[in-house]
């Protein structure tokens, strides 16, 4: 994108005192200066969301729905703007630059086709039938705050806020420093498609100053960040009694049965682990293989990684990026460093690669990872997976299940046999015979996490209704009132008694 581009987008955060230089992770060069919001300008936006709001909830769902598509038509002309900033902004690989993009444009043909139905208002069974009728609305909300991270800033920007918009809502979005420039950029398709331009804020800045100046301003706040983040969200949303959604992390494993074909599962494993450079909240981190093909899985997996073009270019010619920042880079070479001290053996990769960029790192497989390390049960969040070995599926199960997380799991096996072992993985998500593509990719599903790993669900009817207040409402009608004297409810007792034994 252009300088003059890049300006546009930008001046729709207004001027500030602060800024910062955004630098592309791939080659630490910066990019432009982001502004800084500070608390105060915070509720400026946010005041911009709360007035547009009262117009935007009285505009219909039709309505909505018919920029949704208009929307939805700008996002896949713009393919190539959206990829070519997804790999400015993160370092990521054009083919998961690709992968991130598929997940943006589905939530936006997903909710234009079944935001009227499911808006509409519902008929429901009522207590006494005949006397009284009573039925369900949806209304918006208000102002809903999203909250999200850097590693996947189109889709998890786009499984939020196009939601929280069809229902009727506003939305003040906090998008991360780092990947700001995604976030704008289909703002801005979105008010070419006609979504009003107060109803979508885009505010920046220090992470607690803005973070919580959203959450003490909101009406709803959904959050997609770490675990430890996410409980000081919900704490002080608790303090206004506002909603909230939590995506949190995961330590996710995969369990490889004796079953599996080693050469896919080895595949499978791999793009689990390394989509992204392994920072997604549901990679693959953990994998606990049959020990009668854990030496042949291990084979398979570093020959296959061996054969990884690492490095970012616009095509499709390279297989995994960069990572994101510093932090992330000193993240995953202190938790190799600190396993392998501890006894754990490297079977491939385990070092950075400075020679193609300031934050490149080598996919890694590591076995004998001790109980002691930070990598066996703190999240990575970057291409490292650690190996075990194992000769009953019970233990398996058991040890994939010993983390405090609960957000993804994958079984590769035989579909029947893996099945039986999904059933009882204690995660929000389970894939048989892949990473967690095949659950991620469905709109129709409900994606989150189980223990520490969130709470509620994004996708399907419920990751629209969750942006809305049901209204229920009751009618007393027909000839016989309901009562109000002792006498009244004498003479309705049998009846009543019939309806309390029969009516369903």
């Amino acid at each position: 994108m252009s300088n003059s581009g890049i300006s546009q987008l930008v001046s729709h955060l207004g001027n500030t005192a602060e800024s910062i230089a955004v630098k592309n992770p791939a080659t630490g060069k910066i990019t432009y200066q982001l502004p800084q919001h500070t608390a105060a300008q915070v509720l400026e936006k946010f005041q911009l969301a709360s007035h547009a709001s009262k117009d935007w909830a009285a505009t219909s769902v039709a309505d909505r729905v018919e920029i949704l598509k208009r929307w939805h038509k700008l996002v896949l002309a713009n393919e190539n703007k959206l990829l070519d900033l997804l790999q400015l902004e993160t370092g990521k690989s054009r083919a998961h630059a690709f992968e991130e993009y598929l997940g943006a444009v589905t939530p936006v043909s997903y909710y234009a086709s079944i935001a009227k139905k499911t808006l509409a208002p519902t008929r429901t069974k009522p207590g006494v039938p005949l006397l009284t009728k009573t039925y369900v609305r949806h209304e918006p909300i208000g102002v809903v705050g999203v909250i999200t991270p850097w590693n996947y800033p189109l889709a998890l920007t786009m499984l939020d806020v196009v939601p929280a918009l069809v229902a009727g809502n506003t939305v003040l979005q906090k998008a991360d420093n780092q990947t700001a420039l995604t976030a704008l950029f289909a703002r801005s398709l979105a008010i070419t498609a006609g979504i009003p331009e107060n109803c979508w804020q885009i505010v920046t800045g220090p992470a607690a100053e803005v973070g919580n100046a959203i959450v003490d301003s909101v009406d709803y706040v959904a959050f997609t960040g770490s675990t430890a983040t996410g409980r000081i969200v919900a704490q002080r949303a608790a303090g206004r009694l506002i909603g909230v959604s939590l995506e949190l992390g995961g330590k996710n494993p995969m369990i490889v049965l004796e079953s599996a074909d080693v050469s896919r599962a080895a595949e499978i494993a791999i793009a689990g682990a390394v989509g992204s450079a392994g920072q997604l909240c549901v990679s693959i981190e953990r994998v606990f293989v049959a020990n009668a093909i854990k030496a042949e899985f291990l084979r398979a997996i570093s020959s296959k990684l061996d054969q990884f073009q690492i490095g970012v270019s616009n095509d499709f010619s390279m297989d995994v990026g960069s990572l994101t920042g510093e932090a992330q880079l000193n993240r995953v070479s202190g938790f190799v460093a600190d396993a392998t001290a501890k006894g754990a053996k490297i079977i491939s990769g385990g070092k950075a690669l400075p020679q193609l960029g300031p934050h490149f790192y080598a996919p890694t497989v590591l076995t004998d990872v001790t109980e002691d390390a930070n990598l066996f049960k703190a999240e990575t969040f970057g291409p490292v997976i650690s190996v075990t070995g194992f000769d009953r599926v019970e233990d398996a199960i058991a040890q994939a299940n010993d983390t405090e997380y609960g957000l993804n799991a994958s079984v590769v096996g035989d579909e029947r046999e893996a099945l039986a072992v999904a059933e009882k993985l204690s995660a929000g998500s389970v894939n048989i015979n892949e990473g967690f593509r095949a659950s991620f990719a469905s709109m129709e599903s409900p994606m989150g996490g189980m223990k520490a790993s969130g709470l509620g669900r994004r996708n399907g009817p419920a990751g629209l209704l969750k942006y809305t207040e049901a209204k229920s409402i009751g009618i007393s009608r027909g000839p016989i009132k309901l009562p109000y004297r002792a006498a009244q409810y004498k003479t309705l007792a049998p009846l009543m008694r019939l309806l309390l034994k029969y009516w369903r």
